[in-house]
């Protein structure tokens, strides 16, 4: 088993780096909020004052941070990573971030002598804690191979999307679509249940017609229809309006920079936007039901 250190114990990585535990490897945890470690350490894992510190000796360094600017503050600069680190640590960054940043952190772990990977992730809270997330990776084909053990662990789908930034522009390109699917999917349910249709009926007739999808299959935005989806929960996240809003954020600039046309895109995050500022953004991204109402 291997020595891995884990940076960013939130939502996401604090399942994550347990599911590393429970597969046997030693994992050195760092996170600004010290319960958070704390919850790490009771599980067998060794907690650091610092991401350099959890980092000595590591084989594997995962962070899971909440934006690029984290992600270049902690690799980048004199006291980041990158100009401190010994030995050859995979360095695989699983943060949602640009694909800009993503490429100019992984050109300067090259320059450095690091092998490194985006490798953002699909499947929410529920995933992380069951180890059965999607990776998304971006990088050299060398660098996937050599993280795929230990990402297996964490996860049941590897992706090898192409060269760095490609795991980035994976992940919002399937986040934009999401984000479709989910408001569409909430739009033809309070429609149905405006003109009286009961909507689990409705999400039975629709399942097994041509508008099926992930978020009826799965993720049911109407409370009472589908008892384990956040909609039956008073939409606790799950994953945060709050994070949908960045996601389709980081979408629209990587839209821009191609000069690719994205309407429905854009429609969905004006959507969100909208939701998020009448206060709704701490609550799961389904909610946007609501917004219907």
């Amino acid at each position: 088993m291997a020595k891995v250190a884990f940076i960013g114990l939130g939502n996401m990585g604090g399942p994550m780096a347990a599911n590393l535990l429970k597969a046997g490897h030693n994992v050195v945890v760092f996170d600004l909020v010290s319960e958070l470690m704390q919850q790490l350490v009771d599980q067998g894992a060794t907690s650091a004052t610092s991401a350099l510190a959890a980092s000595e000796e590591a084989e594997f360094i995962i962070t899971m941070l909440p934006a690029g600017k984290h992600v270049e503050m902690v690799y980048l600069g004199d006291s980041g990573l990158l100009s401190n680190l010994d030995g050859s640590p995979l360095l695989i960054d699983c943060s949602t971030i640009d694909s800009q940043t993503a490429k100019q952190v992984a050109a300067a772990a090259a320059e450095k002598g690091f092998e490194m990977i985006d490798a953002p992730v699909s499947g929410g809270v529920a995933a992380a804690q069951a180890g059965t997330l999607s990776f998304m990776c971006g990088g050299a084909e060398t660098a996937f191979l050599r993280a795929e053990p230990v990402l297996k662990d964490m996860g049941k789908n590897l992706f090898h999307a192409g060269a760095a930034g490609a795991g980035q522009t994976a992940k919002i390109c399937n986040n934009m679509l999401l984000s479709v699917l989910m408001t569409g999917t909430a739009e033809a349910l309070q429609l149905g249940v405006d003109h009286g249709l009961d909507p689990k009926v409705l999400s039975e007739i629709m399942l097994a017609s041509s508008g099926r999808n992930w978020s009826l299959e799965v993720y049911n935005p109407y409370p009472g229809v589908m008892e384990n989806a956040p909609s039956s929960h008073q939409y606790q996240p799950g994953f945060m309006v709050d994070l949908m809003v960045k996601d389709l954020g980081l979408a629209m600039t990587a839209a821009l920079e191609s000069q690719s046309a994205v309407p429905m895109g854009s429609a969905a995050r004006n959507l969100y936007m909208t939701h998020k500022k009448k206060g709704h953004g701490r609550l799961d991204f389904s909610s946007i039901l609501q917004a219907l109402k």
